[in-house]
């Protein structure tokens, strides 16, 4: 077998003790990203690449460690991160990467003091990133997100060819070359900007996993990780009560726009958390949003006709889960208004909007709707972890659009 042969390998979705998706977050690193690459200063980038058992976080979780010790991200509940930031310096001094690994399922986690009782067991590759490889791949994947657009990457994980060392990166074909270390031969170039490897990170990004890809002769191994882009969310109306709902919103890291046809409603100052604030009437929504990027909206103007005309729209489009705020019987009448347009609504449409959590402030309302849409998007049913599996939710592919996460157990 030539170099660069091998299978891609999917991590099969599966249950574990408390979520059955786990997301690749990158927006809560950008701070620090940002701050230590304005000061010209290298990070360690650490990627969960391989877990068993119970643990905190799945594989395609990320973190970033500063020289200075800061770091953003979780890999754990925050117990090993201080240890693991030890192994980080050493990373960004000498610029070799390190695989540690953790395991919590025997006695030895007591040993160490952890006491973390996961009883599970994890490897963490630790990277770095810095001028001397433009930041990637980091670099690639902030523009990627801020443009919300799907894409992955790849990370040689083992290797016995000594031309294509550990830590090398793989890139889309159209930046593919821009980052790989000058030392590697045209050979190990062309192996990570090749046909097999474009279809690995191609296939990652359609199915939002992980996945591996092998080559033999000689052995190398590379680790496959999609970004996983978050939930945009379309709020029509924008009185005081959707101002919690931006905030609880956008502290899971969505992507919130908001459209009224109040001039004093539609005010920015009024959501400062909000990605977009439009003033458009509501039958000119279609031409005021591009309505095929959002995974949920809200209708909640408390204006009768206006919800009307908010409805008839989306009626038509692409949107899977469309909340109405308000009671059954105000449902029932603007259902009925709609006519056979209805038809189109029903199977998406969440009225009462939001999960029975009781209370019956702003608060409490936002928090039960946004609880809904995150358990909607993640394919889960909003009961407790120990009640049972995930609603079968169909869903487009995985085409950034729904944010969904990288489904991965082990």
């Amino acid at each position: 077998m030539q170099a660069g042969e091998g299978p891609m390998s999917l991590q099969p979705a599966g249950r574990w003790h408390n979520c059955w998706s786990v997301e690749s977050l990158l927006g809560p690193l950008l701070p620090l990203f940002d701050r230590e690459r304005a000061a010209g200063n290298p990070l360690a980038l650490g990627v969960l690449v391989h877990t068993a058992g119970s643990t905190y976080r799945k594989p395609g979780a990320v973190m970033l460690i500063a020289a200075n010790g800061d770091y953003s991200g979780l890999l754990s509940g925050g117990c090993l991160e201080g240890d693991l930031r030890q192994y980080a310096l050493s990373v960004i001094e000498t610029g070799e990467p390190r695989i540690v690994s953790y395991d919590l399922s025997g006695p030895d986690d007591l040993l160490w003091g952890l006491g973390l009782g996961c009883e599970g067991a994890m490897r963490i590759l630790l990277l770095r990133v810095g001028p001397d490889t433009d930041w990637q791949p980091l670099t690639h994947l902030t523009r990627a997100l801020a443009e919300h657009c799907p894409t992955a990457v790849g990370v040689v994980l083992e290797s016995s060819w000594p031309a294509l060392p550990i830590g090398a990166i793989a890139l889309p074909q159209a930046i593919a070359t821009a980052s790989l270390p000058p030392n590697l031969s045209p050979q190990a170039r062309e192996t990570l900007g090749g046909p097999r490897v474009q279809v690995a990170l191609s296939e990652s990004v359609q199915s939002g996993r992980v996945g591996w890809l092998e080559g033999q002769s000689p052995f190398w191994k590379l680790f496959v990780l999609p970004l996983s882009l978050p939930p945009k969310l379309l709020l029509l109306g924008a009185g005081p009560d959707a101002a919690p709902i931006v905030n609880f919103a956008a502290g899971v890291n969505w992507k919130v726009t908001l459209v009224d046809h109040r001039p004093a409603y539609a005010d920015s100052s009024h959501f400062p958390s909000a990605e977009r604030v439009v003033l458009a009437r509501p039958e000119e929504l279609a031409n005021a949003v591009d309505l095929a990027q959002f995974s949920a909206a809200v209708v909640m103007s408390h204006h009768l006709p206006s919800d009307l005309s908010y409805l008839r729209i989306l009626a038509d489009a692409p949107i899977p889960y469309i909340g109405l705020l308000g009671p059954a019987p105000r449902r029932e009448k603007l259902l009925g208004d709609l006519g056979k347009t209805a038809q189109r609504l029903r199977a998406r449409l969440h009225a009462p909007v939001g999960l029975a959590l009781g209370g019956r402030s702003p608060e409490s309302i936002a928090l039960a709707i946004v609880a809904e849409i995150h358990a909607f998007v993640h394919g889960a049913d909003g009961k407790p972890w120990d009640s049972g599996g995930p609603r079968d939710v169909k869903r487009r592919p995985n085409d950034g659009t729904l944010g969904l996460a990288n489904r991965i157990s082990e």
